[in-house]
């Protein structure tokens, strides 16, 4: 039995070197009312092989990923989703083409690099899900119930984006596609197939809401002409349920036996949409006036760095683009060996993500040039973003195009692969944080599932009925929005200067051999927290009044949205005042022990590594 002083601190790390083979011993000494007592100790092989993070044992039945290969997929197929396609292409045309990459790539390197880079790490090093990652620094934990809170928000609605892509996969298995004519069921009289010239009103291409194309995806596929507001929802569509309950049984059959089945899903789901996209640039640069879109696309105007929104929006697109802030990175990396090199992972998949948002553009921009020149307009009446793009303009193209059953069937199975994956892991940072935090419900995965995927099909029901681009919009506004930024502002903030840099850089080198650089360390401190308050502030201020399209959101549903918002920010205070009032001690003591790491409830650890005989 080692006894050792009371006064010894509560972290105690000497070495001591012999000319013998050296091992390494790890000590877990436990605090008691007559101080400080040996109780365990382990042995280290020092071949370059290591375990996990004191307090933890290496040999726990935490299960792992079958291969290298599932991890870096599973990543890459969360990170690159639908708005790699219909967002990010669209930005770099309206905002100065290839200027628009400066401010991009700038951010990349000092915040969206850094902070998927400590999420991996912190997921890998602690082995835990986004709530109890934060045994950390207690105090914190509600940070984790923050991000886990918006990723089930997200799931509500991201799942009938990817029920509206089967439904047009399905609607796409016809000898003539639905869209390509007026005169069927779901149009309107004003129904007009496009002959060329702009509509006298001065509305885009892109814009007008008359098209074959437009009007069936407004009122064929969300029978949106039956809903006069958010206030006037009516019934879920039956065709749409359909379709969520294939998205929601898909998800539950990815994810109820872990990470084991997840990452064999990600084999396809992740890999198809760059079959797609390589399959669709080569269709797209072969069509008349593709050039011209693809010259719209990389057209450089410096003028446009000059204007705050542009480098607004760069910020905004590099965070949401990488997915840091929804404990997905960091519950995937919990299922990773403790050796990992988390570092090249965070290198790769981040590039890959962002090479992959540049080279959709071209896919995209070379069909809409077609389009503009087939129409005899301007590239700028028929580029757009959002579901508008993917659902209307692109589509409309391919019904063009010789075969257009072939394409449009191949383009919607990647929208489909797109969003699953991404779907996958906002689901598994729920069920990973959850399980973590309450073992029971680890016990009981499948059930667990189970009832996380028929809980986001109940509310998702709202979403597909007459009215439910309404609360599309009001939850892609408000469940993700300033909530996700605040969250993932507050998680830096924590890491880097309540549990300190210098102990998370030790933290990686316990797992990987090597320190972080100077330049890792600056980001984690300063840099990106000063950029995660930069892109808060700029959201804030910028908000303009929640609207679809013409259409003017209510007061009271702003109210709504702000609620969603709210309860998810809410946790970080209300858990900090939870955890100081929970603990006894003086008002000293109780802010020592919630800004303290631990590694149990009753245990104050202390790692002590020896070299010897």
């Amino acid at each position: 039995m080692l006894h050792l002083s009371p006064r010894v601190p509560h972290y105690i790390r000497f070495h001591r070197h012999f000319s013998l083979m050296k091992k390494e011993v790890e000590l877990i000494l436990v605090k008691d009312q007559n101080g400080v007592q040996y109780t365990n100790s382990s042995i280290i092989p020092t071949n370059g092989s290591r375990v996990g993070p004191p307090g933890s044992s290496s040999e726990d039945n935490r299960e792992t990923w079958g291969k290298k290969i599932d991890f870096l997929l599973s990543v890459i197929g969360f990170a690159v989703d639908l708005a790699n396609v219909w967002r990010f292409p669209y930005l770099c045309y309206k905002n100065g083409g290839g200027a628009f990459l400066i401010p991009y790539i700038l951010f990349l390197f000092i915040a969206g690099m850094p902070l998927f880079y400590m999420e991996l790490a912190l997921g890998q090093y602690n082995r835990e899900g986004a709530a109890t990652v934060w045994k950390i620094c207690p105090v914190f934990k509600g940070v984790g119930y923050t991000v886990i809170l918006i990723a089930l928000y997200v799931g509500f609605y991201y799942n009938v984006i990817i029920a509206w892509s089967l439904h047009y996969l399905f609607s796409s298995m016809t000898t003539e596609l639905p869209w390509l004519r007026c005169g069927n069921s779901w149009n309107s009289v004003n129904c007009t197939e496009f002959n060329g010239s702009l509509p006298e009103n001065g509305t885009s291409y892109a814009k007008y809401k008359h098209t074959p194309a437009a009007e069936y995806y407004e009122r064929g596929v969300l029978n949106l002409h039956e809903s006069s507001g958010i206030e006037d929802l009516g019934w879920p569509r039956w065709q749409l349920v359909l379709c969520l309950v294939v998205v929601v049984f898909i998800l539950y059959f990815s994810l109820w036996k872990g990470v084991k089945s997840s990452g064999k899903v990600v084999y396809i789901t992740a890999t198809m949409p760059y079959v797609v996209l390589f399959v669709l640039l080569i269709r797209g640069i072969t069509l008349d006036g593709s050039m011209k879109g693809i010259k719209q696309y990389l057209s450089i105007d410096f003028n446009r760095l000059s204007d705050p929104e542009v480098w607004i929006d760069a910020a905004t697109q590099i965070f949401y683009s990488l997915g840091a802030g929804f404990g997905v990175l960091i519950a995937f990396a919990s299922y990773n060996k403790f050796d990992n090199n988390c570092y090249r992972d965070a290198l790769l998949t981040s590039t890959v993500n962002c090479v992959t948002s540049f080279f959709s553009g071209f896919a995209i921009f070379s069909v809409l040039g077609y389009m503009a020149k087939k129409h005899g307009v301007e590239v700028k009446d028929v580029a757009t973003e959002g579901p508008g793009l993917v659902f209307v303009i692109y589509p409309e193209a391919i019904s063009t195009l010789l075969g257009s059953t072939f394409w449009a069937i191949v383009f919607f199975i990647m929208l489909l692969t797109l969003g699953i994956d991404s779907a996958m892991g906002g689901m598994e940072a729920v069920l990973t944080g959850l399980s973590d935090d309450f073992k029971i419900l680890k016990r009981n995965r499948k059930l667990f599932t189970f009832a996380t995927a028929f809980g986001t099909f109940l509310v998702a029901l709202l979403c597909i009925t007459n009215g439910g681009i309404y609360v599309v919009t009001l939850l892609d506004e408000y469940a993700a929005g300033t909530s996700i930024l605040f969250g993932v502002l507050i998680e830096a903030i924590g890491v880097s200067w309540f549990y300190g840099v210098d102990r998370f850089s030790e933290d990686i080198e316990r797992m990987m051999g090597f320190k972080p650089g100077l330049y890792w360390r600056l980001c984690w401190k300063y840099v990106s927290p000063a950029f995660l308050l930069f892109v808060v502030i700029a959201s804030a201020v910028k908000r303009p009044p929640l609207r679809y399209d013409n259409y003017v959101f209510p007061e009271w549903a702003n109210q709504i949205g702000w609620g969603v918002a709210m309860s998810s920010m809410l946790m970080v205070p209300f858990y900090a005042i939870y955890k100081f009032f929970s603990l006894p001690g003086t008002f000293r003591e109780v802010c020592i022990k919630i800004c303290s790491a631990h590694k149990s409830k009753h245990h104050i650890v202390l790692q002590i590594n020896l070299f010897l005989i």
